[in-house]
């Protein structure tokens, strides 16, 4: 069915890739990453797997097209005692001139990269190419985004259409860049629609730029430098599940690497609007400090909660969260505090929470469509 289709280029021609920090070559193709490649020299395997994973990353460009093939290869990683050989690498969403166009197509599997129970690579399976085919595309001219799967990584290798490819239309709309933990990567959503920070970028018509890592948000000075360079109108800080769950700082030590974090992010943002969100309800580490450790697939704290040396727990990380921009609003008057219980709450906890920690894919769509409301909406901080 190749045949009929015309090669359009991924780099240096119509196509713009939306939603990446950097964009770079590999001997596989084309790979957008949400992290500049210069912050592998500074963290680890793990956050180099979630900065090539594809969460609030598409392509975009200008079409007639009605069908559309994408050849891909895809990385993904499972637990080496299982088949070396899953079934699913996430799945590819389409839309046309915004709306979201016919059923999420399959991402097929490429590369198996076999962990250990502590998340250690143990090996590795090399795997192949493959094609996924968009068909049925609304006739005429429109404005084309294809969104990548949001947990794997994946390489573009290339792209084809029955139709000419253009650049895309200038949107016109605000760019918002948020980074957050998995809560905003959102591995568990049931597709890269599915993302609340693009659920709420799409409701809100601005242009999300996910910088969501999953287990690895920690204040790293490497993602405030990025971030500091990247461009954006708005920008949003979702912070304390990750370094409370692994008991990474004291109330001594949390205070001024926040502090030092928005001082980074300042230097190359001075006056954009910054909100800082703290965390969702998490049950386990409300009011009990890490490490956490999971057990029968649910989270607990094994801190003990009546230590008195300084440890963190979520009411603690609120509290200073917003002490921390209450201070600094005193002479910084476009940076905000949103309390992230406000988002999902106690409450909802067993309704949403699959296991005490993610959101569910429909918990995702609950914190997606309150953000746009609350912070883009009518009165919100991010709100024209």
């Amino acid at each position: 069915m190749t045949d009929v289709l015309r090669q359009v280029p991924l780099i240096d021609g119509p196509v713009e890739i939306r939603g990446a920090l950097e964009v770079v070559t590999t001997e596989a193709g084309v790979l957008a990453r949400r992290l500049p490649e210069w912050t592998i020299a500074q963290s680890d395997a793990s956050m180099e797997r979630q900065a090539t994973a594809g969460s609030g990353v598409r392509l975009a460009f200008r079409t007639a097209a009605t069908a559309l093939e994408l050849d891909v290869l895809t990385t993904v990683p499972m637990m080496a005692e299982n088949e070396p050989h899953p079934d699913d690498a996430g799945a590819f969403e389409i839309t046309c001139d915004g709306a979201a166009v016919g059923d999420p197509q399959r991402a097929p599997v490429g590369n198996v990269l076999l962990m250990d129970p502590t998340m250690t690579q143990v090996g590795y399976v090399a795997g192949q190419t493959a094609t996924v085919r968009f068909e049925a595309l609304p006739a005429g001219v429109k404005d084309v985004e294809i969104w990548l799967p949001h947990w794997v990584k994946t390489e573009l290798v290339a792209l084809r259409a029955d139709a000419d490819v253009e650049p895309p239309a200038p949107t016109g709309r605000r760019v918002w860049l948020h980074h957050g933990s998995s809560i905003s990567q959102c591995n568990e959503a049931d597709s890269p629609l599915g993302v609340w920070p693009v659920i709420a970028a799409r409701a809100a018509g601005v242009d999300p730029v996910n910088v969501g890592l999953a287990g690895n948000c920690f204040l790293d000075p490497f993602v405030a430098r990025s971030i500091r360079d990247a461009a954006a109108d708005v920008i949003s800080l979702k912070l304390g599940i990750n370094l409370t769950a692994k008991a990474a700082y004291r109330v001594r030590t949390f205070a001024p690497t926040v502090h030092g974090f928005l001082d980074t992010v300042r230097e190359g943002h001075p006056d954009t609007p910054i909100l800082v969100v703290s965390p969702i309800a998490c049950p386990a580490l409300e009011a009990r400090p890490g490490p956490t450790v999971w057990r029968e697939d649910v989270l607990y704290a094994t801190g003990d909660p009546a230590a008195a040396s300084g440890e963190l727990t979520l009411q603690v990380v609120r509290r200073e969260l917003r002490r921390i921009v209450t201070e600094r609003a005193k002479q910084d008057p476009n940076i905000y505090y949103l309390d992230g219980l406000r988002l999902m709450g106690l409450d909802e906890a067993d309704e949403y929470l699959g296991e005490g920690l993610h959101p569910t894919p429909a918990g995702y769509r609950v914190i997606g469509e309150r953000f746009a409301r609350i912070v883009f909406g009518e009165g919100g901080v991010f709100a024209g």
